[in-house]
């Protein structure tokens, strides 16, 4: 259902005014990941909707397709006037930064805690090259987790977490196409991934939404040094929180449920009450083989009932 360009809202006492008002039926807003380049609103409305209400309708509720709408952003990403294949980004493993080679150094020690065939970074076969990026790449290749993506694509989704953190233009442009999906009728924010990061960013930005809920799945938010030191806003310092350094909470009576699966190396941190507080409702589940597939995520009870909570609860 479509409705104004421009509208105003009593929510409460207070009046939100929303300049792109978009789908009034807009009751769940979900924040894709890292790897979507490629992807459009509709494409990944396909897959999200019928995964999160069906999530919903194992958790005992009801959640209608149209009521789900994506905010996309993966267009910030892709390379502009060639022709795109599954390796369409041009990094190379020299190219890689040192942001990115200690994301990807982390993403290597989670996996071979968590995945038999990847071996260790501190193996000896590994001796003559600890922790280097072929090193990685190498032992990364025979993961569950990584096996499927291939050595330029797994470089282009380093390239684009470093490039959300490093390239104020496209943050901001992030976050606005978050804004832009958001409207009266919103209650529920859903991240998955690096959307995670962005969903919670927004919702930092906007005290005024009306979202009671903020879902995260398969979220990064947790790690400390390379991303959750560089969130916006900053964290309180440990002079500020005790104990601290203490993450904002996203927001003044908002709740927030957090999901991953045991496997899921890029949500390195499972359990972000450590880093939050005890407010965050933390879950893990077992996705299987795709361990940070966000179809899995979605389809999950935990999830379905967490969208469920937040759409038949009151904001304070």
């Amino acid at each position: 259902m479509q409705a104004f360009a421009e509208a105003t809202v009593t929510y409460g006492k207070v009046n939100f005014h929303f300049t792109n008002w978009g789908d009034v039926m807009a009751q769940v807003v979900c924040v894709h990941g890292i790897g979507q380049q490629r992807e459009a609103p509709n494409t990944l409305h396909a897959v999200w909707a019928p995964a999160l209400c069906g999530g919903v309708k194992l958790a005992g509720g009801t959640l209608a397709e149209d009521a789900v709408k994506c905010a996309f952003y993966g267009d910030l990403f892709r390379p502009p006037g060639r022709p795109l294949s599954a390796g369409d980004t041009l990094v190379q493993a020299d190219d890689l930064d040192p942001f990115e080679q200690d994301l990807l150094v982390n993403w290597w020690e989670q996996a071979a805690r968590t995945d038999a065939a990847v071996i260790s970074p501190d193996a000896r076969t590994l001796a003559r090259t600890p922790r280097s990026v072929q090193g990685a790449l190498w032992a990364l290749s025979g993961s569950r987790f990584f096996a499927a993506l291939g050595e330029r694509a797994l470089l282009g989704d380093l390239r684009q977490v470093r490039d959300y953190f490093h390239n104020p233009d496209i943050r901001r442009e992030a976050r606005q196409r978050v804004s832009e999906a958001v409207t009266g009728d919103t209650r529920v924010l859903v991240g998955h991934s690096l959307g995670s990061v962005v969903a919670y960013e927004a919702l930092r930005a906007n005290p005024g939404w009306p979202v009671r809920m903020l879902v995260t799945l398969g979220s990064p938010l947790g790690i400390p040094n390379l991303i959750f030191e560089r969130l916006d806003p900053a964290p309180l310092s440990a002079a500020e929180a005790e104990p601290g350094p203490r993450g904002r909470w996203p927001g003044k009576g908002r709740e927030w449920v957090n999901v991953a699966d045991q496997g899921d190396v890029v949500a390195l941190v499972k359990d972000l009450r450590v880093a939050f507080g005890p407010g965050v409702d933390c879950w893990v589940v077992d996705n299987g083989a795709t361990a940070h597939d966000v179809r899995p995520y979605l389809t999950a009870e935990e999830t379905g009932r967490a969208v469920r909570n937040g759409l038949e609860s009151r904001r304070t």
